[in-house]
């Protein structure tokens, strides 16, 4: 959304430094609440999935409005992909949620090339669809993974994509984890305060942090995301953070508490942890 200045009853094109821009995405986990936080992570942030009376009416229109969006919506901003192409590319990155991109891998699946297939990926990162999180490239004296995970930005409609209805039949999918993930980087990185830096770091040995964010005041937080109502820390995780030395850490799990899991890295809520970061804007 743009914010300018009229000076007149003609619309005017505000000039270079007087334009503000306010991205405005779909409920969050603190405007749901922490007791619809697993509503809001089945059927995302949209009002209208969000507050359906009910799953199947939540998942229709999700499902209008992908098609909607494939094959009227996007078509006027003048890419002419065929609306079934970019719907598999698009179900695909939600199969893949919050993994590490393989161009090449998915350029196989569609039949097209790299660079075909990076115009597809950079169209619906433009469209706000999907997140490109980078990895972290500063020079740690270690050998780095570079390139991105990529994830279907609201989970409600990864869910349709892959035809999942319910909390019932999600928790019996194989993608649970990743998507758990994914709804947690998100709604963190959504409610961190303006200019925060979002990466995530891995090593080419496997050792990993899910969410780096560096904070305005170039604090560093790392944060660890797990499904499970009892966490522990894995060793990738010391590790990584002995390489990075982290001003906070955080594992974000699936219950409601805080507590410490050891002298410097607390188990914390969704809910608390975007409180704690909105209240640093």
């Amino acid at each position: 959304m743009v914010y300018g200045s009229d000076t007149s009853s003609a619309p005017e094109i505000a000039p270079a430094g007087r334009a503000s821009y306010l991205e405005l995405g779909p409920f969050d986990v603190l405007e749901a609440g922490a007791p619809s936080a697993d509503t809001l992570w089945v059927r995302g942030g949209f009002p209208r999935s969000f507050l359906a009376e009910s799953d199947d009416l939540s998942l229709q229109w999700r499902r209008d409005f992908i098609r909607t969006y494939l094959e009227r919506d996007i078509p006027q901003f003048g890419p002419r992909i065929p609306a079934e192409t970019l719907r598999r590319f698009w179900t695909m990155l939600a199969h893949n949620q919050a993994q590490i991109l393989n161009a090449a891998s998915l350029a196989r699946g569609l039949a097209v090339d790299g660079k075909t297939l990076a115009g597809y990926l950079d169209l619906l990162v433009d469209l706000f669809v999907v997140r490109r999180l980078p990895a972290w490239h500063r020079n740690v004296g270690k050998r780095l993974v570079k390139s991105p995970k990529v994830y279907v930005r609201d989970t409600g409609i990864a869910h349709a994509l892959l035809g999942i209805r319910d909390k019932e039949t999600l928790l019996g999918h194989p993608v649970v984890g990743q998507t758990w993930e994914s709804f947690i980087i998100e709604t963190l990185i959504t409610t961190a305060p303006d200019d925060t830096e979002a990466h995530y770091y891995r090593t080419s040995n496997g050792t990993e942090i899910d969410l780096l964010l560096t904070l305005p005041n170039r604090e560093l937080w790392a944060i660890e995301v797990k499904r499970s109502s009892a966490p522990k820390i894995e060793r990738g995780f010391h590790s990584a953070c002995e390489d990075l030395k982290p001003h906070k850490r955080f594992v974000v799990y699936a219950g409601i508490e805080r507590f410490s899991l050891e002298k410097s890295t607390d188990a914390i809520g969704i809910v608390e942890l975007s409180d704690m970061l909105q209240k640093l804007a």
